[in-house]
C-alpha cells in the first residue's frame, strides 16, 4: 500500500480500489505527558489506545450511519487497528472543528477574562488550521474564504454538521452518566459533498463524569461498556 499520509495518531494508505486505509496508533495529543486532545504535538503514548479509538470510532459512525449522516466510514478490522474509508479530500491542508458545549482548555487559556471554567457554550463551533509551527491557528469563514480553503456554502454545511452530529455523540454520552465539554472533528468533501472524516475517539474529546474528567482509557471502557 502507498502511504499517502503520516499523522500525529494515525497513518493513511491508499488501498487498490481507491479507498484509504486508516492505520490508528497509540499515540495520543498532550504536553509533558499529560493527554490533552487539543494539543499539537504528541504528549504520551498508551498502550492498546489504537484499537481502542477504533473501537469507539466505528461505535460512533454506527450510530450517525443510522441517523443518516453520511461519513467517510466503510468497514473496520480491529484487530488490525485499521480502518477502510472514503477517500475524501481534506480542505486546504486540513481543518479541525472543534465543538465547544462547556469551557475548558484552550478557551479558557484565551478567554478566561469573559468566562469561568466549565460555563455553557451552547454547541460553539471553532476551526482551526492543522499547522503545528503555527500553533493551529483559528481561522473565520472569511479568512478560509479569502484564502480560497472553503467557500462560504461549504463553512456553513461543515458547522450545521458539527453541531447535529456533536448533538447525537453528546446524547449518546449522556445515557452513560457522562458529560461532554468539547470535541474535536475533521470534515472533508467526497463527490461534491461535506462529510464527516477521521475518527471520533476518546482522544478528541474533553469528557466528564460528576464533575472530574475522564481519561481516554476509562472513558473508552465507559463508552463500550
Amino acid at each position: 500500500m502507498e502511504k499517502v499520509y503520516q499523522g500525529k495518531t494515525k497513518d493513511v494508505y491508499k488501498l487498490d480500489n481507491g479507498n484509504f486505509r486508516l492505520l490508528f496508533k497509540d499515540d495520543v495529543t498532550g504536553e509533558n505527558g499529560v493527554f490533552d486532545p487539543g494539543a499539537n504535538t504528541v504528549g504520551l503514548s498508551i498502550e492498546g489506545i489504537g484499537r481502542e479509538n477504533l473501537k469507539t470510532s466505528v461505535y460512533f459512525f454506527e450510530i450517525l450511519k443510522k441517523a443518516g449522516i453520511k461519513t467517510h466510514y466503510v468497514s473496520a478490522d480491529v484487530e488490525a487497528s485499521a480502518m477502510e474509508a472514503l477517500p475524501a479530500k481534506v480542505f486546504g491542508k486540513g481543518l479541525e472543528i472543534i465543538c465547544r458545549f462547556k469551557a475548558t482548555g484552550s478557551f479558557i487559556r484565551r478567554y478566561g477574562n469573559y468566562i469561568d471554567e466549565g460555563a455553557p457554550l451552547n454547541a460553539y463551533v471553532e476551526v482551526t488550521c492543522k499547522d503545528d509551527g503555527r500553533g493551529d491557528p483559528l481561522i473565520t469563514k472569511e479568512g478560509l474564504e479569502a484564502l480560497g480553503i472553503m467557500t462560504g456554502e461549504q463553512f456553513n454545511s461543515v458547522v450545521a454538521e458539527t453541531k447535529e452530529i456533536c448533538a447525537i455523540i453528546k446524547d449518546t454520552l449522556a445515557e452513560k452518566g457522562l458529560d461532554l465539554y468539547d470535541i474535536k472533528l475533521e470534515f472533508g468533501y467526497y463527490n461534491g459533498e461535506v462529510i464527516l472524516i477521521d475518527e471520533i475517539a476518546s482522544g478528541n474529546m474533553r469528557v466528564y463524569k460528576d464533575g472530574v474528567i475522564v481519561d481516554p482509557i476509562d472513558l473508552t471502557k465507559m463508552i463500550l461498556a
